[in-house]
């Protein structure tokens, strides 16, 4: 295995968490920094193989590394041991791994700027650096252990604990939340539940959280489609009406979910949610015109333009 390199940087000052749910298997990473896109740089994470947070003085490689040992079978604490071994630097950083079992490992150099610690769990672990004081990283744990809901749900609710506490003594700027699949269907780009970063925001988690609540949304959406696909449309539409209810500034939930009604036949029920949709946004209009080309709504001018007339 490549040895870490010998270079320090400036420090991702940062507080996040690892985590693994144990009921669903997911596994996931969220962080947020005073520091421009920490999601390019802290957070690792691989469905079926597990999660890496590298940050203080950051070296990516634990990332890259890490899923790779992890990847052959070596547990976290092997892994971490191993790369921590071959670090010169090793005592500027903060890393913290965990694998597809829950099992985690850590570490917070000596080195690391105060106030700087870790905290672990069951299934998880929180670490910290350059906080405004040493109650930043108990209070994530202590709240992930108290949340209720999905991962996401309790590792966002950790880091704006960690805000709440103090936070990052220099204030803060990115955020990011990443959550897979407890295993891998060997097609990374649907293995993600959740991808988000805030690159730069004077509220990051608020924004992400923001964020989470329309990723939400579209997921309902996505199954609504699957179900349409399969001509089960009474259930696609109660998923539609969930995402609708979680976003309901985006048109373009409910104006899919008219779309596919339409497709079904089920026009008057279409017409009802058309019209909502074109008082708000008119521009939805001309997209109707282009659907019969593509195969989403029936060849046929005259339902066409009755749709297009709704609401003027």
């Amino acid at each position: 295995m490549s040895k870490i390199k010998n270079i320090v940087q400036r420090p991702v000052a940062t507080y996040s968490i690892v985590a693994r749910d144990p009921s669903t298997g997911e596994i996931g990473v969220a962080v947020q920094s005073h520091w421009f896109s920490v999601g390019s740089v802290v957070p690792w994470v691989e469905a079926g193989i597990g999660a890496v947070a590298t940050q203080s003085f950051v070296e990516p490689s634990y990332g890259y590394l890490g899923l790779i040992l992890m990847r052959t079978g070596k547990s976290a604490s092997e892994a971490l041991k191993s790369l921590l071994a071959s670090d010169p630097n090793r005592e500027l950083r903060q890393v913290a791994m965990i694998d597809k079992d829950g099992t985690v490992a850590v570490h917070t150099g000596s080195k690391c700027i105060a106030a700087a610690g870790h905290l672990t769990g069951d299934n998880f672990s929180v670490q910290a650096n350059m906080m405004s004081n040493e109650g930043v990283w108990p209070a994530m744990k202590k709240t992930f252990e108290k949340t209720k809901g999905d991962l996401a749900e309790r590792m966002l609710a950790a880091l704006e604990a960690a805000e709440a506490a103090g936070g990052d003594v220099r204030g803060r700027q990115s955020a990011a939340l990443i959550v897979v699949h407890g295993n891998s269907s060997g097609r990374s780009w649907i293995d993600r539940r959740f991808d988000l970063r805030i690159e730069d925001h004077p509220e990051p988690l608020k924004e992400l959280r923001r964020l989470l609540r329309i990723a939400r949304a579209y997921e309902h959406a996505d199954k609504g489609d699957d179900l349409a696909t399969e001509g089960k449309i009474s259930e696609a539409g109660k998923e539609y009406a969930k995402a609708a209810e979680l976003a309901p500034e985006i048109m373009e939930l409910p104006f899919w979910h008219a779309v596919t009604l339409a497709s079904a036949g089920k026009i008057e029920e279409a017409k009802e949610i058309f019209v909502d949709v074109f008082l708000k946004e008119p521009q939805w209009r001309e997209l109707v015109r282009r659907l019969p080309a593509a195969g989403f709504l029936p060849d046929d001018a005259d339902l066409i333009e009755a749709i297009i007339g709704i609401g003027r």
